[in-house]
Parts: C-alpha cells; structure tokens; sequence
C-alpha cells in the first residue's frame, strides 16, 4: 500500500492530475480516476468525490492520493464532482482502514463502507420520463391500457420514480410496463443521485428592525392592526416572548414559528404578517441533540478510587496499554471521568467505548452532567443524519468527548489522547458480519498507537488476551478489589433444579429457593433482575407423539417459539410462520414447548406473583430508538420490581434498590460448544451477579444448575479469578488455543453443498502448501451447516503468534483465495476469513 502521508500537490494549473479513490466495493485496490481542471486546486486527501464504477453505478469514493503518474494498464475515467468544500476523513483514518483490511484480511473498501456513515454515501434511485422523439398520436406499437395509464400519468410529470408506478398498477407490476415501453421507447429510464445527510432547519419569525429602530412605529402598526384580531394577537404572542426593545439581539436570533402556533396563533395570521414586512421568516440549522444540563458537583473520589487513579497515571509514564481489573461496583466510572476531565483540559481527544447500546444510554447521563455538549454519542439506534451530525461534530471540534459502541472508532479523530474501552472482556465488540470483522478492543489499541495516545483496558473479569499480557508485562496492571464506599459484594446460593424436581419442588423452571427469595424481595419493596440468555418464549416446539421440530426452510436451525406474536421465528434469517395447530410428520395436536426464553420467564413470574410489576428486556423488546432507554428508565424510577433480560442486563448497570440477581439457567452458558465456554460463563455470571446490591445493602444471587458440584461455580462464588484463569490456561496451551495461538476461521459458503465443499478443500490443500508454523482443521460442516440457503464450511486455523510470520501467512491466504475465485467453478462461492474469531 502506497505511503498515505506523501502527497506531493502538483500545481494548480497541471492538466495531467490523477486521484486514487477508495470506494466501497470489495475488491483489493484502489482506483485511479483523472482530476478536472475546475477542482484541482480543491481536491487532496479525505475530500468525498462521485464517481462513476462499471457502467451504471455512481458511487461516493474518499480520495486516498493525488498525484501525476497515469494508470498503465487502462483510461482513467474523470471524477465526476467533488462533494465537500472540505476533507471528511483524514490521513490517519485511511491509515487506519489500511491496517483494519491487511490485519483482518479484507478489502479497504469494505472498511470504507462501515466507517462511513450511510448519510455520507451518496444514493442512486432509478428516474422514469417520456422519452422526447416518442409520438403519442403514432406510437408504432401497440399499446395496452396499463402501458396508456402509465405514460399519461407521466406525461404530466418530468420524472417519477419507479416506486411511485407500483401505487398505479395492481400486483406491483409497473416493472414489466417499464421494460415494455423501454422496448418500444417511449420512455427513458436513468438513476438520480442525491445526497443522504441534509441537516436539521427551523422555521424562525423575527420583528423586522425598522419597528424597533424608528420610535413610535411600533405603536402606530398596532393602530392598523385593530379589528385584526389573529394578526394582533400574533403580534403581542412575540413581543411576550421576546424583549426586543431591552435585548435587540433576542431579536436577531428570532423566535421558532412552533412557538407561536403551540401558543394558538394562526399559521396564516403569521404568513400574513410575513407578506406584510412585520416580520421576517428565516431558517436556522439546529442541532438533533438536545443541550444537555451540567452538574456543579465535580468528580468525588473515594481513597481507593485516587489510588488507582495516581497509579494508572504512574504507569502511563512507562505502558501504552492498561489493564484495570475493578470488581463490580467499585466505582471504574468516576476514574474515567477523572482521565478524560485531564485528558481534555490537555487539549485532546478522548474515546470511550462500551459494548452495549444499552450501557451507553445508561452512562450518558451519568456522563453528560459532567461534560455537557463537549460529548457527543455515537450508536447504531442514532438516524443517517444523527450520526452524520456526530461525525462532522468530531471533525470541525465541536466533540472532543465520544461515548459510543465499536463503530464509534472510525469518527474523524485527529488528536486521541485516551481511549477507554469498558467492559473490554464483552463478546459485543467483536464484528461478525459483515466485512470487517474485527475485534474493537484490539483495533482501539492500534488506533491508540497510530495517534500517540493511551488506551485503558477496563472490566472486572479480564478477557484471558488482556490479562495475559498484563501478567506477561506487555501492559500495566491496576486492580480494584473494594466495592465504592461501605458496598459489599453479594451472598451467592446454588439451587439444584434436578434436586427440586424430584422433590416436585419445581414450578414453572424456578426452584424453591428461587421463589421464595423473590417473594422476600418483594416484600422489601426491592427490585430483582432475572437473567436468561435466551430470548423468544421457547427454544422450539416439538410433537409429543414422533418428537418432530419445525425447522427454518432456509437454514439448519429449528425455529424459535414466540408466544406474543404467535410465531414460530428462525433467528438466523428471520424467517417467520404460524404456530402450527397439528403436527406436519404425524397430524398429532400434541404440540408442545420445549426449553425456557425470556419470554416464557415473563409470563411465568406473572403467574407466580401476580402483584409483581414486570418487564421484559431483550432484542424484540428494545428495537425501537429509544427502547433501552424507556426500559431502563422506568426500572430505574421504580415503576418496575422484577426486570428479566439477557445479557444486555450483566453489563455496567447501576441501581440502588436491585438486591437479588436470579440466574435461571446457568448450564446453558457453561455447556456450550466452544472453548471459551468456561470464560464467558465465569465473566457472564460474576458480571450479572455484580448488579445486585449497592451501596449499603448486601444483595443475593441464585445460581439454578443442574450441576452444584461443578468447580467453576465455586470459584465464582469465591470471586477467584486467578485460580480458574490459571487451570483454564494450561489446558489451552497443552491444545494450542488462543493467547498462545493466533486463530483464524475460514468459510465457504454456496447454494450447493457439495460445491462449498468442495472449495473448502481446494482452499485447504493450497493452505498446506504455505511455510509457515500452522496446525489446519477440517473441512467441516459448520455447526450451523445452512444459513439464507447457503451451505458451510469451515476451515479452523491456529497460526503461530509471531507478528511476521501472520503478516506472510495472511497475505498469502488472500492470494490463494483470489486464486480460486478466478477458478469458473468457484466463482460463485463465498469466502469469509474470521481473524480472531469468537
């Protein structure tokens, strides 16, 4: 990849300049594309250009390099406009995607096209008009009734868009039309480029200055004005607003017309006095985010709290990276917001990054009182135009604060003093899907690095990565191990559900202990978080009578049971259908539920305590904007006593009244198939578990299993994290897992079976051939072996950690890939590559 920094601008008047433009497609370069004489002395790094790509296509590329030497091998095409009066993106992002596409073996354009917002990527939408040398009196053809509909219809218009023809024509067949006419050419069809992002404006009224400069004149127009009722009262509605003659610039800024209609005033009275020359109409741009209020209490830390706090300084002094191990309820919060506080006062940067969308609406508030409208937030629930505005915040300074989840690191930073990543152990900042898939902890390190700035790593339950290379001195390390202020950490009991079964103890999946526990919460009127990491009301259903189970018609998963919809959903591609009434293999009516979601555990806890005030918190319940923050709220405010969730429940969450935490399965977090199973329960358990009881209150935590006697529930209880890291360590390194390895997943996907297999094979064989320090596994049918009617394949490798010998190896990887896909029988197969996969 060519050096990004050496952009040597030639002069203004060059007639042979070229721009190598990255755009968002996946293919592994950069295109050139030739600069016109009208915007050369305009265009360089970072500024957005419209090019055309292939014959159709009109795309937003980032201009990576302007230089003078012409592609060899083709005629460039010229930039068909610059969009921006200034660069979006700067040198280190580019830098930046760089190293995100070599590292996680992708393409720079499919960097691109998740570091850019959707608001900044212009769009194509398909134009309709008649064409101009088409006769209306002589055809040529003939004509259908609906082929008349539509070209009389536009006729009367310019253009239409095509969706606008599917509202005239029944059964949505506009399509077939416009190909017809196409064919006879009576119409030309084209695509229209506009741009997303368009920012917010307000209607505002203003008096206009001559009745406030001239004495008297204002009196004088309230004469005319009588008899005038709606106008006069429009008229007295603003001066109660605004003191024009006291502060003439309240004027100036106006006031928003919806002030005056809110207030009864007649939108045509307004216009009215508008035409007349009484007032001025005039637009505002304004902000989608509201300003927030900024608390006078300064940041208060505990002893325990500044010691850790003089000791992360310390050790700044010598490591990039730290490692703060706080246990739950320590207090990790108010030390951040100490560091940015001086990381800020410095002049620069700062980015905080949290796994959840539901920890950020959460710490906004916390943190907004501290930092007010110098912080901005950035998440996936925000609108186009609401991260375009955070975006272009970041890069004209009016953000130098970020709080947002792992899309958050490719805003336009220029000068990142610290980045905190929260919660670094949480699964949540790894990208599955699509192209990059990478692990934000790890990209916020480098992007760390490449800014000269300082990244603080913090949890209560180290990821195995983290803490090995804190034990190993790659990073410093700073533990809390007290709770903040007179806090104690909670009681842990098991229940035996077996036990409770057998006993006929068990009512609808809770043990006795559970129950009762719940009931004496209640009683304190106290609040109980129940945590199962399962959503929907069942796993599946299945037939009593031959055990039959409704499957996904288009992947190897049975569909999950949704009680509220009365659906049957597959969580993999969102397929849908009705519950059936009898069953499809035998005709039996014994349908019946199998397993326990969130759902079956809300309707469960209304039967067995009926005076209880429950809410349910997962994807189906929070997929609104503002879902997380209505839930919270409401459970935070009290109006709630018993709130179940899954995961989204376990992290960073803060409230006074929680004192028990049920976990109602437990065994489905440590039973599981992969082999961090053992760290994600120990992590899942004592993060969930660390929401109850705070402050002065002692909480409790049930632990339900099927297995008491298994040692990882009593190193959990025991809050021994070094002891289970330590058993759990040397078991990876006698099988070569990851720290000790670097992992990559490779899949091959295809509509036929046998040919995803088949290329998975061939990959393997050309893998084998690479002199490098590896150990190769499979192929194999993935453990979902259909996803969307495509089958998979999976190819583990586990690669030695050496940093040059993963830079060989992954290049080379790419290169065998790019082979096969040039193979016609391989060429529509898919192959995704998962660097550290989780």
């Amino acid at each position: 990849m060519e050096d990004l920094f050496a952009n040597q601008y030639p002069a203004a008047n060059s007639k042979n300049l070229y721009a190598d433009i990255i755009l968002p497609v996946p293919i592994p370069k950069w295109f050139t594309y030739s600069v016109g004489l009208d915007i050369q002395d305009q265009i360089g790094i970072g500024y957005r250009v419209m090019v055309q790509f292939g014959k159709k296509k009109i795309l937003t590329g980032i201009v990576a390099k302007v230089h003078q030497k012409a592609p060899d091998v083709y005629q460039p095409k010229p930039i068909l406009d610059l969009l921006d009066d200034f660069p979006v993106v700067n040198a280190l992002q580019i830098k930046f995607w760089s190293w995100m596409s070599s590292y996680y073996c992708c393409h720079i354009g499919e960097v691109m096209n998740a570091a850019l917002p959707s608001g900044l990527k212009l769009s194509t939408e398909s134009k309709v008009q008649v064409h101009p040398d088409f006769d209306f009196d002589n055809p040529g053809f003939p004509m259908d009734d609906r082929e008349i509909l539509l070209l009389e219809t536009l006729s009367k218009h310019d253009e239409m868009n095509v969706e606008q023809f599917d509202q005239l024509l029944p059964g949505k067949t506009s399509h077939k039309i416009i190909k017809s006419l196409l064919g006879k050419g009576a119409i030309l069809v084209y695509e229209s480029v506009r741009e997303k992002y368009s920012p917010k404006t307000e209607q505002r009224v203003r008096l206009t200055s001559k009745y406030i400069k001239k004495e008297g004149l204002l009196e004088s127009l309230f004469e005319d004005l009588k008899g005038k009722e709606k106008q006069e009262a429009v008229l007295l509605k603003y001066l109660q607003q605004v003191s024009v003659f006291q502060k003439p610039e309240a004027n100036a800024k106006g006031l928003e017309k919806k002030v005056l209609t809110d207030h009864g005033c007649s939108p045509s009275s307004i216009d009215t006095l508008v035409k007349k020359g009484v007032l001025e109409s005039f637009k505002v741009l304004v902000s989608r985010f509201e300003v927030p209020s900024v608390s006078d209490h300064g940041i208060e830390l505990s002893p325990v709290q500044g010691e850790a706090l003089q000791q992360i300084h310390a050790q700044f002094e010598e490591k990039n990276t730290i490692l703060l191990q706080g246990i739950t309820g320590s207090g990790k919060t108010e030390i951040y917001a100490q560091l940015i506080q001086d990381v800020l006062q410095s002049g620069s940067q700062v980015l905080l990054l949290l796994p959840e969308i539901a920890l950020t609406t959460h710490l906004v508030h916390r943190l907004q009182k501290i930092f007010g409208d110098k912080m901005g937030v950035f998440h996936s629930k925000y609108s186009d135009n609401e991260r375009v505005e955070v975006w272009q915040g970041v890069l004209k300074g009016k953000y130098n604060f970020i709080i947002g989840v792992r899309s958050s690191l490719f805003l336009p930073f220029d000068s990142l003093g610290l980045v905190i990543v929260d919660e670094e152990h949480e699964s949540s900042y790894k990208q599955f899907d699509p192209a990059p898939r990478f692990q934000a902890r790890d990209a916020a390190i480098m992007l760390s690095w490449m800014h000269q700035a300082k990244t603080l790593l913090g949890t209560a339950t180290p990821s195995f990565e983290s803490y090995y290379n804190a034990q190993n001195g790659k990073y410093g390390y700073v533990k809390i191990d007290k709770r903040y202020g007179n806090a104690e950490l909670p009681h842990f009991f098991l229940a035996d559900i077996l036990q409770d079964k057998k006993k006929n103890l068990l009512k609808l999946d809770f043990t006795r202990l559970l129950r009762e526990k719940i009931q004496t919460t209640l009683n304190r009127q106290e609040q109980v978080l129940i945590f199962q990491n399962r959503r929907g009301y069942a796993p599946y259903i299945s037939c009593d009578e031959c055990g039959w189970i409704p499957e996904c018609e288009h992947c190897d998963v049975s569909l999950t049971y949704h009680q509220y919809q009365d659906e049957l959903r597959c969580h993999y591609c969102g397929f849908k259908e009705k519950v059936p009434i009898s069953c499809h293999a035998c005709g039996s009516q014994k349908i019946t539920t199998v397993g326990t979601g969130t759902e079956r555990i809300e309707e469960s806890l209304s039967l067995l305590f009926p005076e209880a005030r429950i809410a349910r918190m997962d994807l189906d319940t929070t997929r609104s904007k503002y879902g997380y923050q209505r839930i919270l709220e409401e459970f935070s405010a009290g109006n709630v006593d018993i709130l179940v969730g899954t995961q989204m429940i376990t992290k960073g969450l803060d409230f006074d009244k929680v004192s028990l935490v049920g976990i109602v399965d437990a065994d489905r977090i440590l039973f599981y198939p992969d082999f961090r199973a053992g760290e994600r329960a120990f992590q899942q358990i004592t993060q969930v578990a660390g929401r109850s009881g705070r402050r002065d209150k002692t909480g409790d935590v049930i632990i339900q299993t099927r297995r008491p006697d298994q040692l990882i529930f009593r190193q959990i209880i025991a809050g021994n994290y070094n002891d289970f890291y330590r058993l759990e360590m040397a078991e990876r390194k006698q099988f070569f897992y990851p720290p000790f390895v670097k992992n990559i997943k490779i899949i091959t996907k295809h509509k036929d079976f046998k040919t995803a297999e088949t290329a998975a094979k061939f990959l393997k064989n050309l893998l084998m051939d690479i002199a490098a320090k590896k150990i190769i596994l499979g192929p194999e049918k993935s453990l979902i072996g259909k996803i969307k009617n495509l089958y998979l394949f999976e190819i583990w490798i586990k690669l030695d950690r050496s940093g040059k010998v993963q830079q060989f190896f992954k290049q080379q990887l790419m290169d065998r890939i790019a082979e096969l896909q040039a193979d016609k029988r391989f060429r529509m197969v898919r192959f995704l590559v998962d660097v550290d996969p989780y």
